[in-house]
């Protein structure tokens, strides 16, 4: 194996480490974890484990490409081409349950990213690897549908908001100003690991407007969840106890109406990617 392959074999299995990371992660409000399903009844833990297995290769195609095509529009099209063959791949491994739609499109890039300023021998930052993959989310995917039908395409639609796509164009923004300076500042306050992982998760749902909120709920769901993350974290977060009561309140809210944030899932799971990226670096350096 040579080290281009080691180096992109590498980021797809942090790429499965931070899909397996995010649905572990409990308790989330709304979200599959190890206790529940939460609002949904297609999906459980195992599916979404399997799920994101069966998409490393997927992954390590989209790294693949990355550290072999140098230029962006040849590039932009291959993985789309690849991101479009996952989703069929994901489709088979879950008997047609749409578990990772959105994580395809995330990581994928991000991944296809790292590779890319790995291969030309450029810093792997988080801010590096998001304005890199915003770059070539921007870029028109030329073998693309005009429209899929999926509920997140059409809630950007009907609500006006940008959605996975939005985010990832503008370089991932609540990633880098929401998710990693949250999962920072509990880590340095001494949370454990958990606690930490769940505020930068609050800290994105509080900001994002999530398609997969908007589709199920509406607008009115959408403010009852943003504001029920803000109050989380104005208690000091999910390790305090007042934080933690804020918290199984917002998760009774979300049950009650039946939606769930799973566009913030998506970015947590990016914030854990980029984190490991740059733990990965630090320890390189050391």
């Amino acid at each position: 194996m040579n080290t281009i392959t080691t180096k992109t074999t590498s980021l797809a299995r942090q790429v499965l480490q931070a899909l397996l990371d995010e649905v572990t992660l409990t308790p989330k409000p709304g979200l599959v974890d190890l206790r529940s399903r939460g609002a949904h009844q297609d999906l459980n833990w195992a599916l979404m484990c399997h799920s994101a297995c069966a998409l490393q290769p997927v992954f390590q195609a989209m790294a693949d490409a990355g550290a072999a095509i140098d230029d962006d529009d040849a590039l932009r099209q291959r993985i789309g081409a690849i991101g479009r063959d996952g989703e069929a791949v994901m489709m088979a491994a879950t008997g047609g349950v749409n578990t990772h739609r959105g994580a395809i499109w995330a990581l994928g890039l991000l991944a296809t990213a790292a590779a890319q300023l790995d291969a030309r021998g450029d810093s792997l930052a988080p801010q590096a690897v998001a304005a890199r993959a915003g770059a070539l989310a921007r870029l028109t995917d030329r073998g693309a549908p005009g429209a899929t039908g999926n509920k997140g395409e059409l809630a950007c639609r009907q609500y006006r908001v940008g959605g996975a796509r939005g985010q990832a164009r503008a370089g991932f923004p609540l990633v880098l100003d929401a998710g990693l300076p949250a999962l920072r500042a509990a880590r340095a306050r001494g949370d454990n690991e958990t606690t930490a992982r769940l505020n930068a998760l609050l800290a994105i749902v509080a900001s994002l407007d999530d398609t997969c909120v908007l589709s199920r709920g509406g607008v009115d769901a959408l403010l009852v969840v943003q504001a029920g993350a803000a109050t989380v974290l104005a208690a000091g977060g999910a390790g305090t106890r007042a934080g933690t009561r804020a918290l199984l309140a917002l998760e009774a809210a979300m049950l009650e109406l039946n939606v769930s944030p799973g566009g913030a899932a998506d970015l947590l799971a990016a914030t854990l990617f980029l984190d490991s990226l740059e733990e990965g670096e630090q320890h390189g350096k050391a």
